[in-house]
């Protein structure tokens, strides 16, 4: 992995298609295409487990289930499971620039029933739903019963379900064995999909960059299966949750709300869950981007029920025993730590202990005191992964236009930007020319686009959070060419 080479950042959900959200099908593949003609060697995306409320993939039901809003239908049309009428008369939204998510999900939801109900068990089905079992049953439980219950959160279940009583586990087996079949369906054409686009990118010299939340959401089927691994108090409620302090961004800190992990039980099981998670996510990635990888070595925990993050603590994480137990059982593993915000040098230590390659971001190297610091490209290490910007910052056009001018002024003569040239396009050369062995820009900095296109704002739950998309004119040949010739001035060509 460690070869100097370059990306793309670009979320499935952000690729063109008539159906209102990208997908898992022919424009995935066209992208592959665009990918190899311009020279790239990656593709990242973010986590694809199904979202729920506020729709951020950073908070799926399941840290192993995949989004069946990802979907492709026209594939199910092709084997006689929809017709394509059903597929073009549906309401996907009115802006096709973002995701309509409340319409979307009412749409697929329908259309991928309509063809379940078509559908015949074949070898396949079958081979998937035993090989998967581990998490798959579980899950598709939770779905069932999430279901039932109106969308209602585990904990607020019936009783006798929400504590996993064997003889309610039963009952709801038998119940909902219908529902928890056709989730089960969605799963296998999810995976049987991503397969085989994983395989068609690889095919044209193309890896994907997966992405791993380091937590799991408080409402999914991995903390209601497993109880005993979170902290988690006798009612089932978090006795602690995740977060980050206050610091120069917000006076109060940020509050996920994530229930933390019971890293004593982790030890005890030998880390069995995380082995499990992220070999389940080597089948899907060729590499692995942590989110919030300094919570290994420390992490901020926040009593439940707190409005803000002001009065959190600092806990030791698992360090290098999580990762050397990693490694004994699945060998070398590809991974970018994420090592944004306030690193502490115990957190620089365990990444240099690891040997993972972290994070540089060009737009904050740049600020009001010219300060020198980690995110000024001369000080990127080699064994690093540079970005413009990453889902959680603005575009860099945005960053440019609404930055203050001693930080505009700052960047333009550090990067030397040309008289007629674009900033955006300003700051892609200047990540390409950095040390960094991997360079991955998102692609609305590629196409030079400003606030409209930015994919989240941290702590938010705006209408267009996530929803950003790609219209199909935007995928360009000149732009191909543009980053090919970068690539191949500053040596990220593929030998």
């Amino acid at each position: 992995m460690n070869r100097r080479s370059c990306g793309v950042l670009m979320h499935i959900t952000s690729l063109p298609s008539p159906y209102g959200i990208g997908t898992l099908g022919g424009e995935a593949e066209k992208f592959a295409d665009w990918l190899q003609k311009a020279g790239q060697s990656w593709w990242q995306v973010l986590p694809v487990g199904p979202t729920g409320y506020g729709n951020s993939p950073y908070q799926p039901f399941s840290s192993f289930a995949g989004n069946p809003l990802l979907i492709d239908l026209d594939e199910l049309c092709e084997h006689g499971l929809l017709e394509k009428a059903d597929c073009e008369n549906a309401d996907y939204g009115a802006d096709p620039e973002f995701v309509d998510y409340e319409k979307i999900s009412a749409t697929r939801n329908e259309l991928l029933r309509k063809a379940f109900g078509k559908f015949v068990d074949d070898v396949g089905y079958t081979s998937f739903i035993r090989e998967e079992a581990d998490w798959l049953d579980d899950y598709a439980l939770f779905a069932a019963l999430k279901d039932k219950f109106g969308g209602k959160p585990w904990t607020m279940w019936d009783k006798d379900i929400k504590t996993r009583k064997p003889d309610a586990m039963e009952r709801y087996r038998e119940e909902l064995k219908e529902e928890i079949r056709f989730v089960k369906w969605c799963q296998y054409i999810f995976f049987r999909q991503w397969s085989r686009l994983h395989s068609y990118c690889n095919s044209k010299g193309v890896g994907i960059i997966g992405d791993i939340p380091i937590y799991v959401s408080p409402d999914c089927s991995d903390v209601w299966a497993s109880p005993e691994l979170f902290e988690l108090d006798e009612k089932l409620c978090p006795k602690r949750v995740a977060g980050v302090p206050p610091d120069y961004f917000s006076a109060t800190g940020q509050l996920w709300g994530n229930p933390l992990y019971n890293w004593t039980e982790m030890k005890k099981t030998g880390y069995a869950w995380w082995i499990k998670r992220v070999k389940k996510s080597m089948q899907l990635y060729d590499v692995i981007r942590i989110d919030h990888f300094r919570a290994f070595d420390t992490y901020y925990a926040i009593p439940f029920g707190h409005k803000t993050a002001e009065h959190g603590t600092w806990e030791n994480g698992p360090g290098m025993d999580l990762f050397n137990a990693i490694k004994a059982e699945l060998g070398k593993v590809n991974i970018i730590a994420e090592d944004l915000g306030d690193i502490f040098d115990s957190v620089k230590k365990l990444l240099a202990d690891s040997g993972f390659p972290g994070m540089r971001v060009v737009q904050f190297g740049f600020n009001p005191e010219n300060a020198d610091n980690d995110h000024l490209l001369h000080n990127y290490p080699k064994n690093s992964v540079c970005y413009t910007g990453t889902h959680d910052n603005a575009t860099i056009a945005q960053w440019f236009k609404e930055a203050d001018a001693k930080s505009a002024k700052m960047a333009k003569n550090y990067m030397r930007k040309g008289l007629m040239e674009r900033f955006s396009d300003c700051a892609v050369r200047s990540a390409y020319a950095s040390q960094s062995f991997l360079a991955v820009i998102p692609m609305q900095d590629i196409l030079g686009l400003g606030k409209r296109a930015r994919m989240n704002l941290p702590s938010t739950l705006g209408t267009h959070n996530w929803s950003w998309r790609m219209q199909p004119n935007k995928l360009r040949a000149k732009d191909a060419e543009r980053l090919y010739a970068l690539a191949e001035t500053y040596m990220r060509l593929k030998k």
